[in-house]
């Protein structure tokens, strides 16, 4: 292939250089006369940049720490994070006297004050400034809004990320205003209800913003954990829950050293009765954040549990065999009570009577057309473990653990009461934590509605939807 040669002459070139420089002037004229008309000369302008890289680099340092830091120096976090505040603090103020009536030079303050946990009123005057001087200012309504938060004040943080939205959609704005939705006070639970639907709403316009976001990904988790538990529990919301924090984790490194993620979705888990991935989490989240006492008492309670689960199963709650031998003379299937007419309406809504089956006969998973008969011979109350449990034994002294979730306080089965399990669910649990293991057999029972006790169905008040405590991530 040829190359053209352009027979330009000198003059020509001499000519076109001219031409070029006088643009360059113009156009650097153009762009000076344009920031003094603004008033805000260019070298102003360039100083607030390089505070606003500044105040970036320090989210950075505390977003991403343990991607420069192992997970044995998460107890120094705190303490690194206020030095570099500090640092970051001490250059900003060095050009206070110049800067301190400009909004930008105030939002940068104030989101460098931010970057601590706790409420700072100093912050809050930096960023009501900076918004009063420019309201347009998006990152100052987030950034206040997320000060009053930290103060306790929902409604002004409500308000600062409405008005925010107002100015322009942005992901901050609809994924905090997702967790302040959740955490208002409503009238009744219907009202709730909609504040979580709405919140919900909210964390997915944010996902679909940027879904590379983590961050709007693990509050999107924490969204839907709430829509399962004040909506009916439906198992796809736990998966969605679950999915959600997947992905965060999956598009964002800095969102698996979330512990707030891994304790939230533990919650989770130990609900699901994924009690292994429940007590990884739960350290996990230990690990990562060692000032926050909750995660390690969730994990050392759930070992507890297990380990009393364990005992009682295999000395069949420690019951004296010739009070045993009583217990289980007067089991018969007459007290099956409602299960044995023809009319009964099972709770997958199968209509027929059900027929009686050893505990050792049931099968992992759901056992249709049957019904488990046993007489309880301990059981636990459901503090800090999320369900009502009891062991129950059989005609041939097999002993299993029932699991009963939404149980109201005042609920409960007491040592010799029968009881009668409608179309069993059962799950063989295979635990292995550090240095334990548990493998047991359980029945899951998801209300106490659904069982007869000493021939009779429940009572409505036995229930009481559950209330499943999660930790917001403090942005």
């Amino acid at each position: 292939m040829l190359l053209h040669v352009s027979d330009m002459t000198s003059s020509d070139a001499n000519t076109d250089t001219a031409h070029t420089k006088r643009l360059l002037v113009l156009q650097a004229s153009a762009k000076m006369a344009e920031d003094e008309k603004s008033g805000e000369p260019v070298k102003d302008k360039n100083e607030l940049e390089i505070m606003k890289e500044l105040v970036d680099e320090l989210y950075n340092f505390r977003d991403c720490y343990f991607e420069t830091h192992g997970v044995e120096e998460a107890g120094r976090k705190q303490s690194d994070v206020a030095k570099e505040i500090e640092k970051t603090l001490k250059k900003l103020e060095e050009k206070e006297d110049h800067f301190k009536h400009k909004a930008e030079f105030l939002l940068q303050k104030g989101r460098c004050l931010n970057v601590a946990p706790d409420f700072s009123a100093a912050a809050e005057e930096c960023l009501a400034r900076a918004v009063k001087l420019e309201p347009g200012l998006v990152d100052g309504w987030n950034t206040l809004g997320e000060q009053y938060w930290k103060k306790g004040d929902l409604i002004g943080a409500k308000n600062c990320f409405t008005g925010a939205l107002q100015q322009s959609k942005n992901k901050v704005s609809l994924r905090n205003l997702s967790m302040v939705l959740r955490q208002l006070p409503a009238a009744d639970s219907t009202a709730h209800a909609k504040q979580v639907m709405e919140s919900v709403d909210m964390a997915r316009q944010a996902v679909q913003l940027d879904v590379t976001d983590g961050t709007s990904w693990y509050i999107l988790g924490n969204a839907n954990v709430s829509l399962f538990f004040s909506c009916g529990q439906n198992p796809q919301l736990s998966q969605q829950a679950l999915s959600a924090y997947a992905q965060s984790e999956k598009v964002d490194r800095a969102a698996s050293c979330y512990p707030e993620l891994h304790f939230n979705r533990s919650t989770l888990f130990q609900y699901e009765e994924m009690f292994s991935s429940a007590l990884g989490g739960y350290s996990r989240a230990a690990e990562l954040d060692p000032g926050w006492e909750e995660p390690l008492e969730r994990e050392k309670q759930l070992l507890e549990y297990l380990r009393k689960v364990t005992e009682l199963l295999q000395n069949k709650g420690k019951v004296k065999a010739r009070r045993l031998r009583t217990m289980l003379s007067n089991l018969s299937t007459s007290a099956l009570g409602p299960c044995s007419s023809p009319e009964f309406r099972s709770p997958t809504g199968r209509v027929g009577s059900l027929e009686p089956r050893t505990l050792s006969s049931l099968t992992q998973g759901h056992n249709a057309g049957v019904a488990a008969l046993g007489k309880v011979v301990f059981s636990l109350a459901s503090e800090g473990r999320m369900a009502f449990t009891f062991g129950m034994v059989d005609s041939e002294e097999t002993c299993i653990v029932v699991m009963v979730y939404n149980t109201a306080d005042s609920w409960g089965v007491l040592i010799g009461d029968t009881v009668v399990i409608p179309e069993p669910q059962v799950k063989r649990n295979s635990i292995t934590h550090k240095d334990e293991s548990f493998d047991f057999r359980s029945i899951r029972v998801d209300s106490p509605l659904l069982l007869i006790v000493n021939g009779k169905k429940q009572n409505v008040q036995s229930q009481l939807a559950a209330s499943v405590s999660y930790k917001p991530l403090s942005e």
